[in-house]
């Protein structure tokens, strides 16, 4: 379990296939602090890592992950966002988060509102998934409030510190980011279309 409060960005520095898995090589400055069969999430998916150097660590992907995340367009360089599991004895400063994406979406505007930057993302509503204004929203791994919402788009404001130290300075119009909906409002939506049902 995460809670979306970014620890680290780490950078792709190697991408190997193997079948149809991808392994991907990350150096970041908490990869010596890992353990082999640890979860890391990065960009909001929970990898396992499966080998360690000092300063890098190396984490698989398997199909089902490439075709619901947006690890395929994963490129040597990119920056990832990093966030270790949370601590039995830790602090929630973000909120619940499952490190299991629901879908991705794409980003459809930016602006710069000076000390700060809106960001407008749209998603699939098919999926069943749904936002709500004020309700938490994780993109790319990053806990965050939902500023407005529709059925098929929401827009985030980002501080900037947020926006230093996450991958969130290198989004921008036409970005592909991982999405994980809010768990509570998740199972709430769940146990109300069984009633309804």
């Amino acid at each position: 379990m995460f809670t979306g409060i970014i620890e680290a960005l780490g950078t792709v520095v190697n991408i190997r296939q193997e079948a149809q898995n991808i392994h991907y090589t990350i150096a970041s400055s908490i990869s010596g602090a890992l353990k082999v069969d640890q979860s890391v999430s990065h960009n909001g998916v929970c990898l396992t890592v499966v080998d360690l150097s000092p300063s890098q660590h190396t984490v698989t992907a398997i199909l089902e992950t490439l075709q619901k995340t947006n690890l395929k367009a994963w490129e040597v360089g990119a920056k990832i966002n990093l966030e270790r599991c949370m601590p039995a004895d830790g602090r929630f400063d973000g909120h619940i988060v499952q490190g299991h994406v629901d879908q991705t979406a794409e980003c459809i505007a930016v602006a710069d509102e000076g000390g700060s930057w809106r960001y407008r993302f749209a998603f699939d509503p098919s999926k069943g998934n749904m936002v709500v204004e004020k309700g938490s929203i994780c993109v790319n791994g990053v806990s965050l409030t939902v500023v407005d919402a529709a059925d098929d788009a929401f827009s985030v404001a980002i501080i900037p510190y947020t926006y230093e130290h996450t991958s969130f300075h290198q989004l921008q119009l036409g970005s592909i980011v991982n999405l994980e909906f809010d768990i509570v409002g998740k199972y709430i939506q769940r146990m109300m279309q069984k009633q309804l049902s």
